[in-house]
């Protein structure tokens, strides 16, 4: 069902003029209502799905009182979807069918004759309840999918350089805690990642992991997006709305690109994050979630403290510690295996066998990743969809010429680096001949050939 399509209502009554009223009155609450005069028809209803609570009557036949109709299609419906909300009416109210009814799994019971009000409010509730369980089921069920998927790709996480193993090894430190955290960094570093292994890591990872984006949430919105919103609470709101604090409750909320909120918006996250109380726009009553909130940013937060841009307080209960991802240009070791492993899933992807040539290699090493890891996996699936060979050339990767290493200005190029590609040069110049190119750079021919062997050059000459 459409998110913006009304909620079914099923009214099981064999009095027409009791399902007609029903209609009547529910169709103008705005919900879409469909009516079943028998047991058969009301099976045969909930069995095509689509019904998202069933007023249910107890009795069907005229010289019968006890209410055990309605208590054996209860127990035929809670076996189809034990999930389906059922409020169960009649006029023979007795004490002991109420609490049959209650017990069948009926969520309310309501007397005929109804009270409009008392019955809309009724029904309200527990089509809120219903789809906050429903929804928050579903993100159980794609965490925990989520979760599966992540456990057969261990080998995803690619750190050779000692500062990315650092990153890691705090993540993996702080994860057990219900601390909140803060991950800094540039684009396309990996922030995402890393929160999601302090999820994973973490004693919530049976839980959902719902992530945010909070510079793509319009402040006119944000209220609604964080903390839900009740029907008819503005003028698009044609139903109830789980927030995301609810959708994660016992899980862990990711709040990406925090430094993008709102001065506005802030005030009231921390309010949120002070009291762990929030009400639904448009509703009174205050409702909790137990989220472990982790956040990520690649702006400068003490800066914008200092510009008033950004709370100091919100700062402090975002940050109990901070976890900053150093840029690719500033962990090189990590290129060869990070390239390797996008190629090796790119090749997976579109059913082809290829290697880097040495070429290639070099020039991602030397390239300067403006765009960090989000780039280099963007390059190597360019290459796989460009190479016509077996092989990746340096061309099939076709790095932009801005984002080339700068070499004694700037922020330099790293030795050994530096060396890998003098000696390339070299190589290139002298067609692969050791002894030349050594010659050149002042080298003896054992002394060059040590330095291949350590660089991992392949050498084709003499």
């Amino acid at each position: 069902m459409s998110s913006d399509s009304p909620l079914s209502i099923l009214v099981a009554d064999d009095q027409r003029d009791v399902r007609e009223a029903l209609r009547l009155l529910l169709s103008k609450e705005g919900y879409a209502v469909s009516l079943a005069a028998s047991p058969e028809a009301i099976i045969e209803a909930v069995e095509q799905g689509g019904i998202s609570l069933v007023l249910l009557d107890l009795n069907y036949t005229r010289d019968t009182t006890s209410g055990r109709e309605g208590l054996n299609l209860l127990e035929r419906m809670r076996g189809l979807d034990p999930d389906l909300p059922v409020v169960a009416m009649t006029a023979w109210g007795s004490v002991d069918v109420v609490v049959a009814a209650m017990q069948g799994g009926a969520c309310d019971f309501i007397e005929k004759p109804w009270d409009n009000t008392r019955l809309a409010t009724i029904i309200r509730t527990h089509l809120e309840r219903s789809q906050a369980t429903r929804g928050a089921r579903r993100y159980r069920d794609i965490a925990r999918l989520q979760r599966e998927d992540q456990e057969r790709t261990l080998d995803d996480v690619v750190a050779e350089s000692p500062r990315m193993k650092k990153v890691l090894e705090m993540a993996r430190q702080v994860a057990p805690s219900d601390a909140g955290v803060l991950i800094t960094g540039e684009n396309g570093t990996g922030k995402n990642l890393v929160a999601d292994l302090i999820h994973r890591w973490s004693k919530r990872a049976d839980e959902p992991l719902v992530a945010v984006n909070m510079g793509s949430i319009p402040e006119s919105l944000f209220e609604s997006e964080m903390f839900g919103h009740v029907r008819g609470a503005f003028t698009d709101a044609r139903e109830s709305r789980t927030g995301r604090f609810e959708l994660a409750d016992g899980g862990t909320l990711f709040l990406d690109e925090v430094g993008n909120l709102p001065p506005a918006q802030q005030a009231k996250l921390l309010r949120v994050l002070e009291s762990g109380r929030f009400e639904r726009v448009g509703g009174s009553r205050t409702r909790t979630a137990d989220v472990r909130v982790v956040t990520a940013t690649n702006a400068d937060l003490p800066a914008m403290i200092e510009q008033g841009k950004f709370r100091r307080d919100l700062y402090f209960r975002l940050n109990t510690l901070e976890i900053h991802i150093p840029p690719l240009r500033e962990r090189r070791e990590d290129i060869a295996a990070l390239a390797e492993h996008f190629l090796q899933q790119q090749c997976r992807r579109h059913d082809r066998e290829l290697a880097f040539s040495d070429e290639a290699m070099d020039a991602l090493r030397g390239h300067n990743w403006p765009g960090n890891v989000r780039e280099l996996a963007h390059a190597v699936e360019r290459a796989v969809l460009l190479c016509r060979g077996s092989t990746i050339a340096a061309q099939d990767l076709a790095l932009s010429p801005g984002g080339a290493k700068p070499v004694g200005e700037g922020e330099v190029m790293r030795l050994e680096e530096a060396e890998r590609v003098l000696i390339r040069n070299a190589l290139d110049r002298f067609d692969g001949s050791v002894q030349e190119a050594a010659r050149a750079l002042g080298l003896s021919r054992s002394a060059m050939y040590r330095r291949l062997e350590k660089l991992g050059i392949a050498a084709s000459g003499d």
